[in-house]
């Protein structure tokens, strides 16, 4: 009987350790380290983190990990926590438990949602919503800065979403066209076709304001889109739409991109030209491009920087060209005879009249 009972007294203290143990693992997890992201991390990099691994450990791409939930539990709480200034200060003083002390962590939050839509992500597997019936896309245009889509940025969007709601009563739903026989008399029918609609709950519209979030990704072109699942328009007797926004870029004073390159043109003077200049030029996230010139710069010359121009959507290491195309500008005051004298003889040119149509210098 001692012997069982000191069994009995080891299985429970050790039941006791892994409880413990689980607890405790559970409310110090590691946050930074779920999203793989630095301390010193700013909002929008833990954005990003965030929606790239939402889509990887998203469970319905993860069937077959008996983990799966676990780890998006993990994730989505991470979000939670370091995504909002106030919970993220305190998690790095005194860690997980001291949030769920202080009452904000209410793990109710659907991070995912604001990113992809009601019905999360379509990962490509079976299509679940094969219904006829759905509403309308709504496709809208946001408008980006060149800016943006170089360095990426997060936009928060308001949506007035129509909702169905139950309503008292009662109203006809599914309504089709069906093959009716109706007989005429002996011998004598008519086949014609009848509108036949079930009955179904009432149901009605009521406006629920959500707040969404688009990511601009590093390096977007000009018309990317970004779907939201079940964000269009509702029916009545069907699924809602999609709500498709489409990336476009506003005018830059400075920069014109083509694919991954930029080109830019630069005024520079007469004095500058003959006899070189050194210039940066500020980029789109503020770091400079150093330009030195030691040689004559003619009008409509142009140089490339190799690197310098806008990162690939599909690998944000790799980045296009930036073309600089050079202006001169002359200067405009006249000349004494006696400085006209030492042009000639600084240039040592002979004068060149050369008439053309301009279009083919060999003529």
């Amino acid at each position: 009987m001692n012997q069982l009972n000191l069994l009995y007294s080891v299985i429970l203290n050790c039941l006791l350790v892994l409880i413990f143990t689980s607890e405790f693992s559970y409310a110090n997890r590691d946050f930074y380290k779920i999203l793989n992201v630095k301390k010193n991390a700013n909002t929008n990099e833990i954005k990003k983190a965030y929606r790239k691994l939402a889509k990887e450990l998203h469970p319905d791409k993860n069937k077959d990990d008996p983990n799966a939930s676990e780890k998006f539990a993990d994730l989505s709480a991470a979000y939670e926590i370091l995504s909002d200034e106030d919970k993220r200060k305190l998690y790095d003083r005194c860690g997980e438990e001291c949030v769920k002390k202080e009452g904000m962590m209410d793990g109710g939050m659907d991070p995912f949602a604001s990113f992809f839509g009601d019905f999360g992500f379509n990962f490509g597997g079976q299509e679940q919503r094969n219904e006829a019936h759905k509403g309308a896309n709504i496709v809208m245009d946001l408008y980006a800065t060149l800016e943006e889509m170089y360095t990426g940025n997060f936009v928060e969007i308001t949506r007035n979403k129509p909702v169905l709601k139950p309503a008292s009563g009662t109203r006809q739903c599914n309504c089709r066209q069906e093959m009716v026989t109706r007989n005429l008399g002996p011998g004598r029918f008519q086949m014609m076709q009848q509108t036949v609609c079930d009955e179904c709950p009432n149901v009605k519209l009521v406006n629920e304001e959500r707040i969404l979030e688009v990511e601009i990704e590093t390096g977007v072109q000009d018309g990317h889109e970004t779907k939201f699942i079940a964000e269009g328009e509702p029916h009545m007797d069907g699924e809602p739409g999609d709500l498709i926004i489409k990336v476009r870029q506003m005018p830059h004073k400075r920069f014109e991109r083509r694919g991954d390159d930029l080109y830019t043109n630069v005024t520079i003077s007469l004095q500058d030209a003959l006899i070189g200049f050194s210039m940066d030029i500020p980029h789109l996230d503020g770091h400079k491009v150093s330009i030195v010139r030691e040689k004559v710069t003619w009008p409509g010359a142009r140089i490339r920087k190799i690197g310098e121009g806008m990162p690939n959507f599909d690998n944000n290491n790799l980045h296009g060209t930036l073309y600089v195309t050079f202006d001169v500008e002359f200067p405009k005051k006249d000349f004494s005879d006696e400085q006209k004298e030492k042009i000639k003889e600084i240039l040592a040119q002979s004068s060149i009249n050369k008439v053309y149509n301009g279009l083919n210098s060999n003529a």
